[in-house]
C-alpha cells in the first residue's frame, strides 16, 4: 500500500492501522539495508528493523516536518538503535574489519531501483559510473536527499560528497558526449 506523504503522517499521527502498514510496506526495506551494512548480521538487522518501528510508531509525535524528510528522521532512529547494538555486541570487531568498498557495494545494492521509460536511460549511464558516485547520485535524484544529508548517513564529510557529485556529473557529461557522438548522423 502506497500513500503520499502527507497522507502516511496524517494517518500515522491518528494511529490508524492502515498508515502502519503502509509505513513499513514504503520504508522496509530501505531501513533494512542501512540497518545491514552498520550490524550484518541478518538476524541482528531483523530484530533492529522491528524495533525501529516500533520507536518509529512510540514517538513519531516527536517528528517535526520542518527539521527533515519523513526517511532522514526514520534512517536516524534506525541508524542510533544499529550503532547501539553494534557497542553492545562483538558485532564491531567483525564491522570494522570489512573494507570500506564492500559497505559502499552493500549499500548500492540495497538501493530500490524504479525502472520506467523516463529513467531507464540515466540508470544505464548511472551504472558506467565509480560506485561511490553513482551512490550519491542515487541519492540524491531518486531518494531526494540533500549533500548534508548523504554526509550524514554516509557519516563522510559534506565535502566528499560534493566531490563525488562533482566528479560524477564530468564523468556522465564526457559519457553522453561520447554517445551523442556515436548516435548522431
Amino acid at each position: 500500500m502506497r500513500m503520499a506523504e502527507n497522507e502516511l503522517i496524517a494517518a500515522i499521527l491518528k494511529k490508524e492501522r492502515q498508515g502502519s502498514e503502509a509505513l513499513y510496506d514504503m520504508y522496509s526495506g530501505s531501513l533494512y539495508g542501512v540497518i545491514q551494512k552498520i550490524v550484518v548480521k541478518q538476524e541482528i538487522a531483523e530484530d533492529i528493523l522491528q524495533e525501529t518501528f516500533l520507536k518509529i510508531w512510540n514517538e513519531f509525535g516527536k517528528y517535526n516536518p520542518e527539521k527533515g524528510r519523513l526517511y532522514t528522521w526514520m534512517v536516524t532512529i534506525a541508524r542510533n538503535l544499529s550503532i547501539d547494538i553494534l557497542r553492545s555486541t562483538k558485532q564491531r570487531h567483525y564491522a570494522a574489519t570489512l573494507p570500506l568498498d564492500l559497505h559502499l557495494d552493500q549499500l548500492e545494492k540495497s538501493l530500490h531501483s524504479s525502472f520506467n521509460t523516463e529513467t531507464i536511460g540515466v540508470r544505464l549511464l548511472l551504472d558506467l559510473l565509480k560506485a561511490e558516485h553513482k551512490l550519491i547520485f542515487e541519492l540524491i535524484y531518486y531518494k531526494g536527499y540533500t549533500h548534508a544529508e548523504i554526509a550524514e548517513l554516509l557519516d563522510i564529510p559534506l565535502g566528499t560528497v560534493k566531490s563525488r557529485w562533482r566528479m560524477g556529473i564530468l564523468t556522465l557529461r564526457s559519457i553522453y558526449g561520447a554517445k551523442a557522438a556515436i548516435i548522431a548522423p
